[in-house]
């Protein structure tokens, strides 16, 4: 009981630790307590962080966990929270500015974001046709990755996780058109830093794809307890890889044929 005690007040520690510097927009130095070794300890940490930080959640994050740590940690992807308040729709084309925490880390993504529709009540789809049939909405997109510790990718999936899996908010671009036909996995991703091309690909080598990212992370979120029969936005993974990004620069994701999505960083304030 002794044990189970204090693992619990290290938990409550660190996220409670994380919750304050994002508030504060203040950067961390050293891990704020002890790093978390496995991901039941670090999704508890992240269970923690989004009670105490109190927002309502509107979406989740899906990230990738390469070999050979899939092996040891069980998994190969990972989850996050996305507030309410950090998702920006910009389907009319403007360029958003979006926060990250100066002297953390800082990153876009080029993201597909797939919403489940509200009203699911499982099971979780087995295949990409009873993915389709749940969800209501296909936005092209960014993912702002950022955490104000700046090692937060550099010391494993479990810190990543422990908080918000890095993640500081979506960008959601136009509707894909068609996109109940439209095979995901076949759209060139092309991704821009001050109109200076950083990486290109498609979401085939993405493990089984965006609909896949789905199906985890429903399983992640039931698993968790979770309630996710209200609809929710899932950002299902970064395609043509993770271009960490300075406060003032622009990024740009363009889906070759679909469209493109932009938006400027700037420096998040205290809140």
């Amino acid at each position: 009981m002794g044990m189970e005690l204090q693992v619990s007040a290290q938990v409550d520690a660190v996220a409670q630790a994380f919750v304050s510097a994002r508030r504060e927009a203040r950067a961390l130095s050293d891990y704020p307590g002890v790093a978390p070794a496995a991901l039941d300890t670090a999704y508890s940490i992240q269970d923690r962080a989004i009670h105490f930080d109190g927002r309502a959640v509107a979406g989740w994050k899906v990230g990738r966990i390469n070999p050979p740590l899939d092996g040891t940690l069980g998994a190969n992807r990972l989850s996050g929270p996305i507030f309410a308040d950090s998702i920006v729709d910009a389907a009319s084309g403007a360029e958003p500015e979006m926060p990250v925490f100066e002297g953390g880390f800082a990153a876009g993504e080029a993201e597909i974001l797939l919403h489940v529709a509200p009203g699911f009540a499982g099971p979780v789809p087995t295949d990409d046709d009873g993915t389709r049939a749940i969800l209501d909405d296909v936005r092209l997109g960014i993912e702002i990755a950022s955490s104000p510790y700046a090692r937060i990718n550099l010391d494993g999936p479990a810190v990543t996780v422990s908080d918000f899996g890095n993640n500081a908010g979506v960008v959601l671009g136009a509707e894909l058109t068609g996109w109940r036909e439209v095979d995901l996995c076949a759209i060139l991703v092309r991704s821009e830093i001050d109109g200076a091309e950083v990486g290109q690909a498609t979401a085939a080598t993405m493990l089984d794809g965006p609909y896949g990212a789905v199906r985890f992370l429903l399983a992640n979120l039931i698993q968790r307890g979770f309630d996710v029969s209200q609809g929710l936005w899932v950002s299902t993974g970064a395609i043509t890889g993770v271009h960490e990004i300075a406060v003032g620069q622009s990024f740009r994701a363009e889906f070759v044929g679909h469209g493109d999505v932009r938006c400027r960083v700037v420096a998040a304030q205290p809140r």
